[in-house]
């Protein structure tokens, strides 16, 4: 008897999370007996959801905001990446140990690479400090960049994360260094009045204006971009090969993504 594996996302906020619809589809699509759900959790619920990895209820996890970091402390082991990242986003099992792993690298990485943009000797710009940040420097610096600008609102957060990335370079809030790329990764732009404080006509044309952010589709950050001649994109593509990649941990498959599978996320 092979009893149907359990799959879950973990947040908070999480009821807007598409993973499971995603994941769903790729499980569908190749005949798996498993599901996979989303649980809004507290930080004291995590030791009890790793728990339930551990023995054998749940087959693996993935973590979102604002779990990434805190969420280490409960494993008992953690890949080469996410041990480099600290941030963890994919959670299986293999030898009893339960292991921490990381695509939101890889998924930067593949995202970058699908738009065609080379990031080698370019200077990228991030707003933002939480979440992803971590995932996307690192894939910033194997791809190339010459420098690494951050800015966040609480300065204190930006100068953590300096600790340990070396050679950040931290920008007042509002101000903008020198870029080829700016990347947002703050929350600023999923409510419609969201702005960021830019000076934007400062900042040039031909450029990549790229967002973390793919609902809305066109948050203002990459509206104000494209205006001014710049390329955009946003995290669409980022997310669904962070999940192809975990689909593929647990799997053992790689999941195929084709038009259907970028539709399903048309929302």
């Amino acid at each position: 008897y092979i009893k149907m594996k359990k799959y879950l996302v973990i947040g908070n906020p999480i009821e807007h999370s598409l993973s499971p619809k995603l994941h769903n589809y790729w499980i569908k699509k190749n005949n798996l007996d498993a599901t996979y759900d989303k649980k809004q959790l507290s930080e004291s619920d995590i030791k009890g959801i790793i728990t339930e990895v551990i023995n054998g209820k749940i087959d693996g996890i993935n973590v979102t905001v604002p779990f990434k970091k805190s969420v280490i402390h409960f494993l008992d082991q953690l890949t080469p990446l996410a041990s480099k990242v600290q941030s963890v986003n994919t959670i299986f099992k293999k030898n009893n140990q339960v292991v921490g792993d990381n695509t939101d690298v890889g998924g930067f990485e593949l995202a970058l690479k699908q738009i065609e943009y080379d990031v080698k000797n370019k200077k990228a710009f991030i707003l933002g400090s939480g979440g992803v940040v971590p995932s996307i420097i690192l894939a910033l610096k194997r791809l190339g960049a010459a420098k690494i600008f951050l800015s966040n609102r609480t300065k204190e957060k930006a100068e953590n994360l300096k600790k340990d990335h070396s050679g950040l370079e931290i920008i007042d809030w509002g101000q903008s260094p020198n870029f080829d790329l700016i990347i947002n990764a703050t929350s600023l732009g999923l409510k419609n009045d969201d702005q960021i404080e830019l000076n934007y006509n400062e900042l040039g044309s031909n450029k990549l204006f790229y967002d973390v952010i793919y609902n809305p589709s066109e948050t203002n950050f990459l509206l104000k971009g494209k205006e001014l001649g710049n390329k955009i994109a946003n995290g669409k593509m980022m997310f669904i090969y962070q999940a192809q990649l975990a689909f593929n941990i647990w799997h053992n498959i790689l999941p195929k993504i084709d038009n259907k599978t970028i539709k399903l996320l048309n929302v």
